[in-house]
C-alpha cells in the first residue's frame, strides 16, 4: 500500500518546466503590482531587463518542452504506423525528464509486447487448427468406406473420394443434393433411415441394398449424429461396399456344403465298413452252421443287429450333417461299451490276441442317444486294434466313471506306439491319416470329435500318457444311474 501511495504521489509531481513557468509568472505579477502602485519609473532598468530575460527564457523553455513532447509523440506515431502494417515492435525509449512522457513510452511498449504475444498465440492456434483440419481431411479421404456429411436439412455437405467412386459422381454434383435422392433405397431400408433421423438413433453395420448405376450393390451403413441436441440433424454416414464380400461368402458357403457332402459320403463309407464286415463274417459262419439251428439263430440275430446298426449309422451321420435335430434320449455308457466290444471288436481282438480290460465305476448315463457314442467308441477301438498289430502282449483298456460337475469320463487307452508329437495337432483334421493308402479315410477321429463336441463334450488326446495312446471322452451326464 505504501509503495502504491508513493508511486501515486510521484505521478502527481509537476515537471521542471512547470516550476520554471510558475516562478516566471510570479515575478511578472510582482513587477506588475509595483508598476501599478509606484509607476513605471519606480522600476529600475535591471528589473525590466530581468523581466524581459525571464519572458524570453520562459518562451524558450516552453518551446523546448513542446519540442520534446512532439518528438516523443512522433516516435510513438511512427510505431503505430509500423504496427498497422503487422509488425508489432516496441519503440526505443529516449532519455526524457518528463515522467508523463516516460510512462507513455513504457505503457505503449508493454501494450505492443502483450499484443505481439497474443497474436503469436493466435497464429500458433491457427496453424494447429489448419494442421488438424488437413490431418482429418487426409483420414476422411483414405477411408475405405464412402463418407457423406449431412446437414440439418438432410442435404449432403461433405463427401470423400470413395463416395465419388461409389456413386460415380464428382463432388460438385453430390454436395447440396438431398440424401434420399442420392441413396436409391428399398422401402424397408428407407424406413430404417427415416426412423434413425426421426428418433435420432445411431445405425451400426446395417447391411442395405442399393441400386447404383443400374447395378445392385450391398453396403454396410453406419450413421452417427454430430451432436446430441434433438433439434440438430447433422450427421455423418459411412457406406462400405461389401458386394464382393457377400459373393465370396456365398461361394464359400456353397463350397462348404460340397465339402460337407463329401465328408458325409466318406463318413458313411468309413463307418459302414465295420458293421458290413461283421455281417459278411457272420453270414459265412451262418452258412457253415446250418446243421446247428441254435448257432444259426445266434448268427442270424447278430446279422440283423448289424444291419440295424448300419441303418442307425447312416441316420446319425445325416443328423450330424444337418445339425438341426434335438434328442431327448439318454444313453447308458457301460451298455454301449459292452455292445461295441462284443459285436464289433470281439473278432478282431481274438484275431490279434489283444487283451481287453474293462473297468466301470458305477453306471454313468449321458444325455443323447447311443448311436453317435457307438460311432465314437468304434473309431477309437478300431484305431487301437490297428495300432497294436505288431505289438507284443497288446492290451486295450476301457474305463468309465462319473467325475466332478456331473460329467462322465470314458478313457480308451492301449500300449501301442502312440501318436508322434509332431502329428498330434492334426489328428482331428478331416482327411488326415497316418495309415497307408486305402487303409484309412482320415475321417474317423474328425467325425468323432465333431459328434462329441455337438453333445457339449470334449474328445482329446492325452499327451501326458507315455505308455501308448490314450483318448479321453468327457460328456455331460444326466445325474441318473440305474442300480
Amino acid at each position: 500500500m505504501n509503495t502504491m501511495g508513493g508511486s501515486s504521489a510521484r505521478r502527481r509531481v509537476p515537471p521542471t518546466y512547470i516550476w520554471a513557468i510558475g516562478a516566471a509568472l510570479f515575478v511578472l505579477v510582482a513587477l506588475a503590482v509595483v508598476i501599478l502602485l509606484h509607476g513605471a519609473a519606480a522600476v529600475p532598468v535591471g528589473a525590466w531587463i530581468g523581466a524581459a530575460g525571464m519572458i524570453v527564457g520562459l518562451a524558450a523553455g516552453y518551446l523546448l518542452a513542446t519540442r520534446s513532447y512532439r518528438r516523443g509523440l512522433a516516435s510513438l506515431h511512427a510505431g503505430l504506423i509500423i504496427a498497422q502494417d503487422g509488425s508489432l515492435q516496441p519503440v526505443d525509449v529516449p532519455e526524457v525528464h518528463d515522467p508523463q512522457l516516460a510512462r507513455l513510452y513504457r505503457d505503449y511498449n508493454q501494450t505492443i509486447t502483450t499484443l505481439s504475444a497474443m497474436f503469436a498465440l493466435v497464429e500458433e492456434c491457427q496453424h494447429r487448427v489448419l494442421n488438424e483440419r488437413n490431418r482429418m481431411n487426409v483420414m476422411v479421404q483414405v477411408l475405405p468406406a464412402a463418407l457423406l456429411g449431412v446437414d440439418d436439412n438432410l442435404s449432403i455437405n461433405i463427401v470423400n473420394k470413395q463416395a465419388e467412386t461409389l456413386f460415380e459422381k464428382q463432388e460438385r454434383y453430390l454436395v447440396g443434393a438431398s440424401l434420399f435422392d442420392i441413396l436409391n433405397l428399398t422401402d424397408e431400408t428407407r424406413e430404417v433411415l427415416r426412423d434413425a433421423f426421426l428418433y435420432k438413433q445411431n445405425i451400426r453395420n446395417q447391411v442395405v441394398n442399393l441400386q447404383l448405376n443400374d447395378q445392385e450393390r450391398w453396403v454396410s451403413m453406419n450413421l452417427s449424429f454430430v451432436t446430441e441436441d434433438e433439434e440438430e440433424m447433422a450427421a455423418v454416414i459411412t457406406l462400405l461396399d461389401i458386394t464382393d464380400y457377400r459373393q465370396l461368402q456365398e461361394s464359400v458357403y456353397t463350397r462348404e456344403k460340397l465339402v460337407a457332402m463329401g465328408q458325409l459320403a466318406g463318413g458313411v463309407a468309413h463307418e459302414l465298413n465295420t458293421p458290413l464286415g461283421s455281417i459278411l463274417g457272420y453270414s459265412r459262419l451262418l452258412m457253415d452252421a446250418c446243421e446247428n439251428p441254435e448257432r444259426a439263430r445266434h448268427y442270424s440275430r447278430i446279422i440283423a443287429e448289424e444291419t440295424k446298426r448300419c441303418s442307425r449309422i447312416i441316420q446319425n451321420l445325416l443328423n450330424y450333417a444337418r445339425k438341426d435335430q434335438c434328442q431327448s434320449d439318454v444313453c447308458e455308457v457301460n451298455t454301449v461299451v459292452d455292445e461295441v466290444v462284443d459285436t464289433l471288436i470281439s473278432c478282431r481282438l481274438k484275431r490279434y490276441a489283444i487283451t481287453l480290460e474293462r473297468a466301470y465305476e458305477g453306471e454313468p448315463v449321458v444325455d443323447g442317444g447311443c448311436g453317435e457314442l457307438e460311432i465314437v467308441l468304434t473309431n477309437l477301438l478300431v484305431n487301437s486294434v490297428q495300432a497294436l498289430q505288431h505289438v507284443e502282449a497288446p492290451v486295450i483298456r476301457i474305463r468309465t466313471r462319473e467325475v466332478e460337475g456331473g460329467f462322465v469320463s470314458i478313457i480308451v487307452e492301449d500300449n501301442g506306439p502312440g501318436i508322434p508329437r509332431e502329428l498330434r495337432a492334426r489328428i482331428f483334421e478331416p482327411f488326415f491319416t497316418t495309415k497307408d493308402v486305402g487303409e484309412g479315410s482320415g475321417l474317423g477321429l474328425s467325425i468323432s470329435h465333431a459328434m462329441v463336441s455337438r453333445r457339449g463334450g470334449v474328445l482329446r488326446y492325452d499327451t501326458d500318457y507315455t505308455d501308448g495312446a490314450r483318448f479321453i471322452i468327457r460328456l455331460p451326464g444326466t445325474g441318473v444311474a440305474r442300480h
